[in-house]
């Protein structure tokens, strides 16, 4: 009897991790690995930190080969390999090989897509421009080396997503003068405007030209020229500006494209064409918060869903779990800051209409009285209706992974933020706190679910006084003189309780440094019969929004 023939169009995560599962369930069936770059299995993620030369060896990039892949797991891996076409009637694909320009059709008995991802189109340039180039492949990392090798001293990154921010990272460790191109008001998209100011601030710390709300609009042999008019001078550009799902050749086999623009798959990661899979980057998720199709590209769940594959061909949709929802959970560094998400934040929920509420908290990661603790920014957006955390985002250093993780676990399996605060976590003074930043923002979200807390957002400040009320910073005079939010009164919070100042007439907001002293005053000032509502995150984070509003501290 003939062994069934799987064939996978694409290897590196998705596609990879399908064709090694599957061989360890099934030794028998024929894996033929279709791949049209040189490298099969590589660390894309990895890229970024061998230009910059935190990785000093080429060769750790590369974590398998044809070869060792074929004598491991009796695949069959064809680079330089291209398929064109899929004949769905006839479960066979035109296979073109880049290097003799001939073709060849083979059947299958289950085809497995992992096409990945396509840069969007470079900007406008000259021919005799500057090299414009993309950092995904290993050819491309390759190139860029190269040219820094010999002498490239200024280099524009195009995009302050993942890729542009840890190009501009590396870059500036390698000694090149690093301008960054982005077209919106802060780097990093899914944060919002004052979680982005920390990162503002640790860019222009370490010396970045920053060009915000701002896109290259050409580039010629020296430089390139932005909307604005400015003009930097370059010796290359990194284009880190995004990607589109590679869907060209699923759909010119009529499978169906989801409204995202992903290939359309069930939670077997099916394609409309059952015998057809596809995992990967191409592929649209099912987002956790609003339970729609997106787009999220991210390199775990490629693996896990190219797992997922292959336990269907093998063991039958009965025998495997629905894929769970996507949440989107991210992390990043940007020289000594480390930036975390997870689900929806609060300007793609307002732009949505869905009602939410937010709470911002200031921990450090560890107990503050042990040496080394360094304070983080925590957002949590969450339901108001079902106390159901909808997202969250972290800023700071150390411990920043550990806390996004947490909350990540908590949107999946449905603990609800006020529950936050009764999670068990790991307490010892070199690694927390015995109230953990996690479990601080449940405090935090039990009191605003309760009514015991009324808040205010940094964005919603100026409204609210141009209404009538009293903004009363309740820091001490020495944190007042560092910086304080224009047309404030000081009244420490010892001395507010003591009532020894009056207050006018109205309704009153209250502020400390991040939000807890604040609470208090909150409470005793409601205890009094008062109007009061206590500022979110207190300066801290009024300040770090103004940082992008405004461009600028005080």
């Amino acid at each position: 009897m003939t062994a069934a023939r799987t064939i996978i169009v694409g290897g590196v995560a998705g596609g990879m991790s399908a064709a090694t599962r599957l061989r360890r369930l099934d030794d028998a069936r024929e894996i033929i690995v279709i791949e049209r770059g040189p490298h099969v299995s590589f660390a894309n993620c990895g890229l970024p930190y061998y230009v910059g030369g935190e990785i000093e060896d080429r060769s750790a990039l590369l974590l398998q080969t044809p070869q060792t892949l074929g004598a491991r797991f009796g695949l069959d891996v064809r680079v330089r390999t291209e398929v064109v076409a899929i004949d769905r009637v006839a479960r066979a694909v035109r296979v073109h090989d880049l290097a003799t320009g001939t073709d060849q059709t083979m059947t299958y008995d289950q085809l497995i897509l992992s096409p990945g991802s396509v840069p969007v189109p470079p900007p406008p340039a000259d021919e005799d421009s500057v090299p414009i180039l993309t950092l995904r492949t290993i050819d491309d990392v390759d190139d860029i080396v190269a040219r820094l090798d010999a002498g490239a001293r200024r280099a524009v990154v195009a995009g302050g997503g993942f890729i542009g921010l840890e190009a501009v990272e590396n870059l500036a460790r390698r000694g090149i003068r690093v301008s960054l191109v982005h077209r919106g008001s802060h780097p990093f998209r899914p944060l919002d405007a004052e979680m982005a100011g920390p990162v503002i601030d640790e860019l222009r710390r370490h010396d970045i030209d920053l060009h915000l709300a701002d896109e290259i609009t050409h580039v010629s042999a020296t430089a390139v020229t932005l909307a604005s008019g400015a003009q930097i001078e370059t010796d290359l550009v990194i284009d880190a500006r995004g990607t589109r799902p590679d869907t060209a050749l699923a759909a010119a086999a009529g499978l169906a494209l989801g409204t995202s623009g992903g290939i359309a798959v069930d939670p077997w990661q099916r394609t409309s064409d059952h015998r057809i899979f596809a995992v990967g980057d191409a592929v649209e998720k099912v987002d956790v918060v609003s339970g729609a199709p997106a787009l999220v590209t991210m390199a775990g769940l490629a693996n896990r869903h190219g797992r997922t594959v292959a336990d269907v061909i093998a063991l039958g949709t009965d025998a495997v779990d629905a894929a769970d929802d996507a949440t989107g959970l991210a992390i990043l560094r940007v020289f000594d800051l480390v930036i975390a998400t997870v689900g929806a934040g609060e300007a793609r929920l307002r732009a949505e209409g869905r009602p939410h509420r937010v709470l911002h908290t200031h921990p450090t990661d560890h107990a503050g009285y042990f040496p080394g603790a360094e304070r983080m920014s925590m957002k949590l957006l969450v339901d108001p209706g079902d106390d159901r955390i909808l997202g969250a985002q972290i800023v700071g250093g150390r411990g920043v992974d550990r806390r996004i993780d947490v909350l990540s676990l908590a949107m999946q399996t449905g603990v609800s933020a006020s529950r936050l605060s009764r999670l068990e976590l790991a307490y010892a003074p070199p690694f927390g706190s015995a109230k953990d930043p996690v479990n601080q923002l449940g405090y935090v979200a039990d009191n605003l679910r309760t009514g015991l807390t009324r808040a205010v957002q940094w964005h919603e400040l100026a409204g609210v006084l141009a209404e009538g009320a009293t903004l009363i910073d309740v820091r001490s005079p020495a944190e007042v003189a560092a910086g304080a939010i224009p047309g404030s009164t000081n009244i420490p919070l010892d001395d507010l309780r003591a009532g020894t100042t009056p207050l006018p007439d109205g309704p009153l907001v209250v502020h400390c440094q991040v939000g807890q002293r604040g609470h208090t005053a909150a409470r005793l000032l409601a205890g009094a019969g008062r109007d009061v509502r206590n500022l979110d995150g207190g300066y801290l984070t009024w300040l770090a929004g103004r940082t992008v509003t405004e461009g600028t501290r005080s």
